[in-house]
């Protein structure tokens, strides 16, 4: 049996060190803020807002939230943006998407200042995860998978890593990250041929197809590690990820669950991205 490589205990060890930063931070009078921009009333974008809301309270971070209605027009928006990105007490803007669909997303993109971008969504921001430059931040659920790797003592360097699926939110980026970690990285995708051998043949899967239980057991082999990406929902209204859970866990060493994953250790991320900021702007 594998063993699950829960997000809580990672997501503990992260807050940990941010509530030391942050308490350097208010030692130079500055509160570490993330200000959130909503457009609407989705239920996803509320439930992500009270999660974050309620991780900024217990850490420490100053959380301003700018709610628009969806008739909203896109240049409210873009002024909303552009007031969080003059105010220097602002450190982080997350901006949720996606958005109505009468407004413009690579407008929204482009209108936000990569400095504050702690969901890695501008292109300043992916340039600097494709570069290593450090500029901006990388996608949220992206570093997820990497600080889970590493932080429950998965060797990367040198490893065989395959990512099933390319978007700019998490496959792309997380690759690129891998890759910096020395990690020999294949993408799979939509139209790649015989992607189950090519992933058999991996020391560590990140499965971010948006597919519920596309990895089965043709995909896997023994002594890897599975990170499961996915959020899904099946035929039985249940939660569930990109990879058949019952068949990974006979077989590989180690596996995220879903919930319980990735997407617990999301906000954490997150808040670190606003601690980053503020500290950035005290350099």
């Amino acid at each position: 049996m594998a063993t699950v490589l829960k997000g809580a205990p990672v997501a503990a060890e992260i807050n940990q060190e941010l509530s030391e930063r942050i308490t350097m931070l208010r030692q130079h009078g500055i509160n570490p803020t993330l200000c959130t921009i909503r457009v609407g009333e989705s239920p996803d974008d509320i439930s992500y807002e009270t999660g974050a809301a309620k991780r900024a309270a217990k850490l420490g971070v100053e959380h301003v939230k700018v709610v628009l209605p969806d008739s909203a027009t896109q240049d409210e928006v873009i002024a909303a943006i552009c007031k969080a990105n003059n105010n220097p007490a602002v450190h982080g803007i997350l901006v949720f998407r996606p958005l109505p669909k009468h407004i413009d997303d690579a407008a929204i993109r482009a209108a936000l200042c990569p400095d504050k971008d702690v969901d890695g969504i501008t292109e300043g921001s992916l340039n600097g995860v494709f570069t290593g430059s450090g500029k901006g931040f990388p996608p949220c659920t992206a570093q997820a998978c990497i600080e889970i790797l590493e932080r429950t003592g998965t060797e990367l360097k040198g490893k065989n890593a395959v990512v099933i699926g390319r978007s700019l939110v998490i496959g792309k980026p997380v690759a690129m990250m891998l890759l910096q970690k020395n990690a020999t990285v294949t993408i799979c995708h939509t139209r790649t041929v015989d992607t189950p051998t090519i992933a058999k043949r991996a020391d560590i899967i990140v499965a971010a197809a948006g597919s519920a239980g596309m990895v089965n057991a043709n995909y896997l082999s023994s002594g890897q590690t599975v990170i499961d990406v996915g959020i899904n929902v099946n035929d039985e209204g249940k939660l569930c990820g990109d990879v058949k859970f019952d068949e990974a866990e006979a077989i590989v060493e180690r596996i995220t669950p879903v919930p319980g994953g990735v997407g617990a250790v999301t906000t954490s991320v997150l808040m670190s991205h606003v601690v980053e900021s503020a500290v950035r702007a005290l350099k």
